[in-house]
């Protein structure tokens, strides 16, 4: 795992705005302070790998990860991407199983380490908390659910459309309509769910289809309408 050694103080961060901890009283965010881990990680360091034992959560304070499971052909499968405000990590620590994920930095990240006997004892003593761990929950069953009706019944086109406005919706564009995270071409297969080849001819495709520009790992939507429409996304 790489990891520099700077070290920040939970104080300074403002847990409170997190979604997840709006509903923790004063001394549970107290507890959560002095609890709470917090180092920086470069590029490519694994956070946790799948089949591991985790025995905390991580709060994504800055920078972005990917969140992928391992194929029998070691080829990976992209599942979501953690960003700031995320909560990772969390559903081995309430189901007391291994890890089903492997969580890897694509970002330079800011991470803090919730142990998960502090975070058991908020979900045991605050409804509110445990009501949003809860929703958290189903909201990431929901897109699992989501993606397996897509593979099955979306076209690789019309998966890699609608991965593109997935993309736009969890980062945002910049003022040039430029997406807000660079991934390889290999990553977004990983995502879509197909080989590397199909996704760069499909790129290329929807380049000369005028629906995006291309920048290096930079991709700019051009037509969004026409990208929704492809991607069969209802809006």
């Amino acid at each position: 795992m790489k990891k520099s050694q700077e070290i920040v103080s939970p104080e300074t961060i403002g847990l409170r705005s997190f979604e997840i901890f709006k509903g923790l009283t004063d001394a549970e965010l107290e507890s959560l302070n002095q609890n709470l881990v917090c180092n920086s990680y470069k590029r490519g360091s694994i956070i946790y790998n799948e089949g591991s034992r985790i025995n905390g959560s991580y709060v994504v304070v800055e920078g972005i990860l990917k969140i992928y499971k391992t194929g029998f052909d070691g080829k990976e499968q992209i599942i979501r991407f953690a960003k700031e405000g995320d909560l990772i990590g969390f559903r081995s620590i309430v189901s007391e199983e291994l890890a089903c994920t492997t969580a890897k930095v694509i970002q330079d990240a800011l991470l803090c380490y919730l142990p998960g006997d502090v975070m058991t004892n908020f979900i045991k003593g605050n409804p509110e908390f445990a009501m949003a761990l809860m929703r958290l929950t189903c909201r990431e069953l929901g897109e699992s659910n989501k993606f397996l009706t897509d593979i099955a019944q979306k076209t690789v086109r019309e998966r890699l459309a609608e991965v593109l406005l997935l993309l736009m919706d969890t980062f945002d564009l910049d003022e040039d309509h430029t997406l807000q995270i660079s991934l390889t071409r290999e990553e977004l297969a990983n995502m879509v769910g197909t080989a590397t080849e199909s996704v760069i001819r499909l790129l290329s495709e929807f380049k000369s289809d005028k629906l995006i520009e291309l920048n290096g790992r930079k991709i700019k939507l051009l037509n969004i309408p026409k990208l929704i429409k492809i991607g069969n996304v209802y809006v």
